[in-house]
This record gives structure tokens, sequence and C-alpha cells, in this order.
């Protein structure tokens, strides 16, 4: 949002307001004020150290005051600066503060998350609600704030407050014309004027708060580059860098504006590095050689005729017209090595000669993201081989916490310049391929900066004990997963859409059961008319404030069941129509013109070394309720007479925890082939098997997952719908019941502090720096991580290897089946139906052999017609 507000429109003079305190001058006058917020969550209190960093970060004032809030700030600095005649802006999602809205005072409220703002002036005001923002406190007085616990007037909400404040303009007026008011609600404020009037008092803004602050004070000024780029690289936000640099140097000239043929030479202390092949010599990739003209194959003829003369090995780079590689085309490609530099057009790839060079298995390839280079050549009609290194991948083992990669930053890593795709061809929305011209010299680029920085990052991965993991795992898995990704797996459209009406009847059904419930027909997803219906006509309490009104999401709603048996039907509401726009239209949509759908995985995204995927996501589909489940009826096989065959491992997660906290009560367990939950409720509880309720397995299995997260008492009380000192009390009698438990993961933030990472039970590595870090959200975030990811890091990397075992054990066991899906701890196949006995044996014997831990891996195995049935 800051930064949003510095590029768009910086103002001259900008403060940044916090809270001081708990306590302030309101509760003088209302000891209740605020008494049923709850303790705000560990997580939230984490990270407002790191909110005062940006803002220090930033160098802007930042203004508290002890006894008094930061609207009371807001309200005094707006009304000193509008006197003085000064423009206002006050960006908050706080609508409290649309009461100081005047001829000099606009308000902006911030919606879906930061990313927009509406901005409110006073004119819109009184267009929006019919009033003059003075008196929005006199509506606040009548209809209180539950957020807050400002009492107000029971019974009378926005809607009812804003109608008696038009019509008598002021608090004073309404009860001067008491008489005139009917019925209830003239009983209700007559019972409850003594509650108006101090409602009004602690709503209202006070703008005299006596501080001692000049204008030029606030004066915007440009921030330090040094300071604001440590900061953002500090907490990860390497993405934002670039436009924190256009911030904090204004005067520089942007990276898009230099293309790569024209950028100047670096300095010449820029450090050598080895490139692939040179025998104990080394080359310098400086600005001007990386600017070197390529020799272009711009036909089949030219390719044809120069194939015979490629370089081995060699760097190959390809770039397509767009994100999705199993939509998008070869745009153009480029080769670097042995002091070679070429590009080739599309056309190029129809010479038979270059062909067989990019499928010869005996010409060492290197690439950035092989995976994607493999799919996009196999779509072309090639079956590439040879690719023997993964910058991509490289990278990522080395500092898997980034969430992005980029070819430019492997190579300024090493002192290297290489301009970002995104300055070449725009991002999103922007993206366009530039004309040859420059799409060749910056494709060579990237070629001679991949074959450059091989030899230094092969030897940091080395130097780091990874090099087994991206030799035996990594690498190997990223031609499984492009084989996987091009078979696709097979959507039943017919049957999606079939289950797509079933879900239209249902949610229309549902519908009419809330009409008749409240008695009025109104907006379903409009979360402002809800809230009138809800908070207004049927006098349910609202439990927290957004910045357009009442909140009305699935959490508050789940909190609000027990008021209205209308809450149940809106929160079904809201799963059928999640379930029909995002998983039946996207699934739809997702549909290729072969019938299938080819997901792409992502290897190098997440911290812990779990895959995912996208275009679509398959791992989201929800399964915890029928409803979702449903949803994979629509997977089938390809071919007829085929079946699913579904293979998921059992509490893996756990079973890794347990081998690596060697506590007996849990290796017992496993090795008994006990129900994990049902044993974990019997011994926190002290119940024997037959007293264990499903609310005790329920209990029990949250924490037994919480615990591998970290979980706060918080946490967990938000899970389970239960008290924080009730879940304090749980977490403390499942540490008593696992003594080793608490041990090893003491251990693990312990050691993780002493080394500075933390490292799977394969010797992937993850970099915990912060974990030493003085700032309480950084130190504790780095601690969560040092307790999960051993355990969530050593269950991926079984998972991947259990994939390499069964795609080798296929491959030789000439069954009719191929793997299709990874989804979370799960492997999904279509097998001919002759087969499945067999493939079914082999999943489960390579699956529970891909690791020796001190209990047994169990996998469960399914076959089916579709994926659901598979189970």
């Amino acid at each position: 949002m800051l930064l949003k507000l510095l590029e768009d429109d910086p103002p001259t003079h900008l403060a940044v307001v916090f809270d001081a305190g708990k306590t302030v001058f309101r509760h003088a006058l209302y000891a209740e004020y605020k008494g049923t917020r709850e303790k705000s969550p560990p997580e939230l209190v984490e990270q407002l150290p790191l909110v005062r960093a940006l803002v220090g970060a930033f160098g802007l004032p930042l203004i508290e005051r002890e006894g008094y809030e930061a609207d009371d700030l807001i309200g005094t600095l707006a009304d000193r600066a509008a006197r003085s005649g000064y423009a206002v802006r006050i960006l908050s999602s706080d609508r409290d503060l649309l009461q100081l809205l005047g001829p000099r005072v606009s308000v902006g409220l911030t919606r879906k998350g930061v990313t927009e703002i509406d901005w409110m002036t006073e004119d819109a005001f009184r267009a929006a609600y019919g009033i003059a923002p003075a008196q929005f406190v006199d509506v606040k007085a009548l209809m209180g704030d539950a957020s807050d616990n400002i009492p107000g007037v029971p019974g009378v909400g926005e809607k009812t407050a804003l109608k008696l404040i038009a019509e008598y303009g002021t608090l004073d007026g309404v009860y001067a014309h008491l008489a005139e008011i009917r019925g209830k609600l003239r009983e209700r404020l007559e019972a409850h004027r003594e509650a108006a009037y101090l409602s009004r008092k602690l709503a209202a803004i006070e703008r005299g708060v006596p501080l001692d602050v000049e204008p030029d004070a606030l004066r915007l000024r440009p921030p330090k580059a040094a300071a604001l780029e440590a900061f953002f690289r500090d907490v990860g936000f390497r993405s934002l860098l670039d436009r924190v640099r256009r911030l904090a140097a204004p005067e520089a000239e942007p990276a898009a504006a230099s293309p790569p043929d024209e950028a100047p030479p670096t300095d010449a202390a820029s450090p050598p590095v080895e490139a692939p092949g040179a025998k104990g010599g080394s080359v310098r990739v400086l600005r001007e050689a990386a600017a070197a003209a390529p020799d272009v194959l711009e036909d089949a003829v030219a390719a044809e005729a120069a194939a015979a003369h490629l370089p081995r090995p060699a760097a190959l780079v390809l770039e397509l017209d767009g994100e999705n590689p199993h939509r998008a085309r070869i745009a153009g490609g480029a080769i670097a090595g042995d002091g070679r530099l070429v590009a080739f057009s599309p056309a190029a790839l129809a010479a038979p000669a270059f062909r067989r060079w990019l499928e010869d298995p005996a010409v060492e390839k290197i690439a950035y993201d092989a995976k994607r280079t493999f799919v996009a050549l196999a779509r072309a009609g090639l079956r590439p081989a040879g690719i023997a290194d993964d910058l991509l991948l490289m990278q990522y083992l080395l500092d898997a916490t980034r969430g992005s990669y980029t070819l430019a930053d492997l190579a300024r890593s090493h002192g290297l310049e290489l301009p970002d795709d995104e300055a070449v061809y725009g991002k999103g929305a922007r993206f366009r391929l530039p004309p040859p011209e420059r799409l060749y010299p910056h494709l060579a680029a990237k070629a001679r900066a991949l074959a450059a920085v091989r030899g230094p990052t092969a030897r940091r991965l080395q130097a780091l004990g990874m090099t087994a993991l991206y030799r035996e795992v990594e690498l190997p898995l990223a031609f499984v997963l492009a084989e996987m990704e091009l078979a696709g797996v097979a959507v039943d459209r017919a049957a999606l859409e079939a289950y797509g009406a079933e879900l239209d009847a249902k949610i229309a059904a549902v519908a009419e059961e809330i009409f008749r419930a409240v008695g009025v027909r109104f907006n379903l997803n409009s979360p402002k008319q809800l809230g009138e219906i809800l908070f207004d006509k049927l006098g349910i309490p609202p439990l927290k404030k957004t910045k357009t009104g009442y909140s009305t999401d699935a959490e508050t709603l789940e909190k609000l069941a027990p008021y209205h048996p209308v809450i149940p039907k809106l929160l079904d509401y809201r799963l059928l129509t999640k379930l029909r726009s995002t998983y039946i239209d996207g699934l739809v949509a997702a549909i290729h013109d072969d019938g299938k759908i080819h997901t792409t995985f992502h290897q190098a995204l997440t911290a812990t070394g779990r895959l995912s995927s996208s275009d679509p996501n398959l791992q989201n589909i929800p399964v915890r309720v029928e409803e979702g489940r449903k949803i994979r009826k629509a997977f089938v096989p390809s071919e007829a007479g085929f079946l699913i065959l579904s293979a998921d491992y059992s509490q893996i997660e756990l079973r890794v925890l347990a081998h690596f906290s060697g506590d007996p009560k849990l290796v017992d367990a496993f090795h008994r082939d006990e129900d994990i939950h049902t044993q974990t409720a019997m011994d926190v509880f002290g119940l024997s098997r037959e007293a264990v309720t499903p609310l005790h397995r329920r209990q029990a299995k949250a924490v037994n997952f919480g615990i591998i997260y970290g979980i706060s008492d918080y946490g967990l009380s938000q899970n389970l719908g239960i008290g924080r000192k009730e879940a304090a009390a749980f977490i403390e009698r499942y540490f008593a019941t696992y003594p080793d438990v608490k041990r090893y993961l003491d251990e693990a933030v312990a050691r993780a502090r002493e080394r500075g990472y933390v490292e799977t039970l394969f010797g992937r590595r993850r970099e915990l720096s912060e974990i030493r870090d003085k700032n309480f959200a950084r130190r504790s975030f780095a601690e969560r991580a040092a307790m999960n990811t051993p355990i969530q890091g050593t269950a991926a990397d079984i998972i991947k290897k259990a994939m390499l075992d069964v795609d080798r054990a296929l491959r030789s066991a000439g069954l009719r089946a191929r793997m299709l899906l990874q989804v979370h701890d799960e492997l999904v196949f279509e097998v001919a139906e002759a087969d499945a006995p067999a493939l079914s044996a082999l999943v489960k014997e390579r699956m529970e052999q891909a690791a020796r831990l001190r209990v047994p891996l169990k996998v469960e195995v399914a076959v089916g017609p579709t994926w659901y049935d598979a189970k």
C-alpha cells in the first residue's frame, strides 16, 4: 500500500501513526471500552515490529502518544493541516475516520487487502449515506460498535441509525423528538439514553491532542537506498526491490530503458567465472560480452548447415510467447559454448540435423528450468536429451526461501550483468516479445551467462552437501514431472458440467431457504446487504468490523452460527458457489483440445521442498467435504479398459516426527499400526479406546498436526473453537505425554540457532539466519520453520524419491500404466484393468521402501473407474 501511494501520487508531507498503548482516555469514561476484544494473535503481534522497521527504512516520521489512539492523532494532524490550507488525505481501513471528512480532507478506504483504495470525499459521503460526515459520530452513538465494545442502543443497527440521524440531525435531535418515534424503537431509545450519549463520547475522534509536531518534520524525503534495500532483502521482499530502487533513486534510469544490446560495460573488476568445458581457464562475462551479436539461425536451411558446428557442451536457452508451456509456443532460443554464441528462430527447429543435435544424449546441455525446456521442445515434436544440468534447481536448492528465481538474479549473484526478462518483455498483461533484433541478443546474453555460472554454482552446491540431492532426486525428477505434465489427466467434461448443473440447483434451493428464513430477498453475494440482514434486521450481534462495515466472512459466520439457523445455510451457500465458480468453471476452462488437463508442477517454489501445481492447481481441490470430493468423479482414465489408481502415504509427516524424535510412545503406536489420532486421544486424555469420542479424536488430530507447524494456543483455539486457556492446557498435556517430541522440537530450534540453517533427512537445507534476529517477529517465524521444515521437507523428499523409484520400476515392469499426478502425499496413476493388481503391489512396495525410518511407512492403495472411486 505504501509503495503504491509513493509511486502513484506521492504527497509533499506524510506521517505514519500508531497506537501507543492499551489504555486511553476513553477508559476513564467507560472501563469496558474495547473490553470484549480477544488478545491479538501472536502471528499479528510478531509482525508489528516489522511494520515499525519498514517505516524506519522508508525514513518516515512515526507518531504515537500515550493515552490516545491513532485515530485521535490522525484527527488532530488532519485538522491542523486543513486549517493551514493543506489538502489532506487519510489512508486507512477504518471507517470511523469518515467523521473527519471535510472540504480539504478525504479518506481512502483500503480494500482487497491493501491493493485497492476507495477514496471518499465529503460530497461522496453525503451521497452515499444521506448525512454529513460530522453526523457520523451520532450514527455510531445509536448503533454502537461491537469491535470497540461501544454499547450504543441495543437493537439499533446502521440502517436505523442513519435513518434517525438523517431525519433529526443529531443525537440531541433524536431525543428532542422522541415522542414522534413509535413502538419498541422508542422504548429502546428511552431505556438506553445514557448509553447513547456515552457512546457518542467514545466514538468521537479527539482533534485536540497536544502534539509537538512541526509541518517540516513531516515533509516527504527520498528514502536512503541502502537501508531500504537491506530491509526488503532481510524480509524476503525481493520481487519489490526494483520498485524500491526507483523510489530511493528516482534520478536513475530504470533498467527497462536500456536494451541489452545498448548496455554500457561494467567495472573491469567484475570477478571471472569458469565456463563449462574450459580447461583451467576462465571467461569474463561483462555487459559488452553479453551484448555481443550472436550468429542467428533464421530458418531451417541455416540451422541445417550450422548443426555440425554447434558447441558441445552447450548452454541452451528457450523463450516462449507465454507463461504456460502447455499453451505457449517457442519464440526463439540461444546456444552458448566453446566460444560460440548462436541464436535461433522457431523455424530453425525444422532442420533435421538441428533436431538430432537437440535429441542427442551425447551432447551435454545446460538449461535453466529443464522441465519447461523439455515440455516446450516435446510439444514441438522433439524428444530432447542430454540435459545434464538445471541451474534453476541448483539456484533453488542454494536458497529455498526466495520464492521466485530468475537467471538474471543468479548472474548478478556472481557479479555478472544480465537484464531482467521483465525489463525486456514487460510483465503480466504488458508482456510483449520484442522484435528479433532485440530478442536474439537478449537470449544470447542469457545463454552466455548460463554457461558462465554453471561451474561456480555447482561448486557452491557441493560445498553445502546437496549435490547428491540434486543429482539423484531433483534433476531426474524434473523429467518425470515433464512426462506427467505432457501425458495430462483425462477429464470427463460432460460429467463436470453435469455436476455444475447439480450445484446450480443446490445453490438455488439453498438461496430460497435463506430468503424464507429471513423473510426478504436480497443479493446473497453482497457483504453489505448480508450485513444489513444479519445485524440490522435479525439483530445478530456483529463480531468483527471491516473497512466497509461488519465482517460476514466464513470465519465470522461460523462463530455466529448459534445465533440463528440461517447462518449454516449461508455457509452452505458460500461453499457451493465457491465449488461452482472456482473449481467447476475453472477446471472446464483448463481442459485442452485433447480432453485432458495438463497442469504445471513447480519444483522450485516452496521453502520446504514440497511440489505445487498451477494452471490449474489440482492440489487445492477440496476433499474434506463430500461436495468437493465429487469433483474427482470427472477425472477418468484416458483409454477404454483402464482404471484410476491412487496411492497415498498414511500420516507421513507424523511418522517422520516419530523418526526424528524417537518418542517411544509414538514409535510404538506406528509399529502396532494404531490409529495415531485415537491413540493420542487415549494418551492425552487418559481414556480407554472405547471411551474416545469423535470430538476427542478430532482434537487429538488437530494437535498432532499442529505440533508439526509449531502451533500456538491461539491457533489451536481457532482450529477447535475452544478457549485459549483450554488450548494451552491441551498442548501442555500433549508434551507431557510425548516428552521426546518436546525435546526434539526444542533441540531443532537450538541447533538451527547454532548453525543458521536446518536440513532434512536427505540433506535439503533451508537457511534460517533470522533465528538469531533481535526482531521478535522474524525470530519467531524462523523458530517455527526450524521445527517444521525438517519434518515437512523430509516427507517431501520421500515422495519425490518414491516417484523416481516407481517411474524406474514401471519402465522395467512393462505394465500398461502411467503416473499422472502428485497431490500432497498421494500419487495418481491410470492403469489397464488387467495390470491393476500388479501396479498396486509395485507402487505400494516402492513407496513404502523409499526411505528407512524408525517406523514403517504405510501406503494405502485404491483402484476405481474415477479418481473419486479410487479411495
